[in-house]
C-alpha cells in the first residue's frame, strides 16, 4: 500500500514539471543535474511569465507603477517566507541568486567578523 501511495505522489509531483513530460530515447526524462540548474514546476513558469508580461521592473528603485508593483511583490514574498520558516522578521530574509552567492555572503560578512584562526566550519549541503 505504501509503495502505491509513494508512486502516486511521485507521479503527481512529476506532472507539475512540464519538462519531465518529455521522453528521451523513448523513456521519461529523469533529471539529476540540480546543482547546475533545477527544473521548474508550472506554477513557477506561469508566475515568471506573468511577471515579465505584466510587472517587469526594478525592485526598490523605480517610482512608477511597475516598480511599485514589483517591490510590493518582492517584499510580500519576503514576508511570506519569513512566516513560513518562523523567522523573527522579514528583514532576516536575504534573497541571493544561488547557493554559492549565499555562502560567499555569509563568509564575507558574518565570517570575517566572527571567525578566528583555528575555527572550524561544518557545512551540509
Amino acid at each position: 500500500m505504501v509503495i502505491n501511495q509513494e508512486k502516486a505522489l511521485a507521479e503527481k509531483v512529476r506532472n507539475d514539471f512540464p519538462i519531465l513530460q518529455r521522453k528521451v530515447n523513448g523513456k521519461p526524462l529523469i533529471y539529476f543535474d540540480n546543482a547546475e540548474a533545477s527544473q521548474k514546476p508550472s506554477i513557477v513558469i506561469n508566475t515568471l511569465k506573468d511577471y515579465y508580461e505584466q510587472h517587469n521592473s526594478s525592485v526598490h528603485t523605480s517610482m512608477h507603477v511597475l516598480g511599485k508593483e514589483t517591490t510590493e511583490a518582492y517584499e510580500g514574498a519576503r514576508s511570506k517566507l519569513a512566516k513560513f520558516i518562523n523567522a523573527a522578521s522579514p528583514q532576516e530574509i536575504i534573497f541571493t541568486r544561488n547557493t554559492t552567492e549565499g555562502i560567499n555572503l555569509v563568509a564575507n560578512d558574518w565570517g570575517i567578523n566572527n571567525l578566528t584562526a583555528g575555527d572550524e566550519i561544518i557545512m551540509r549541503l
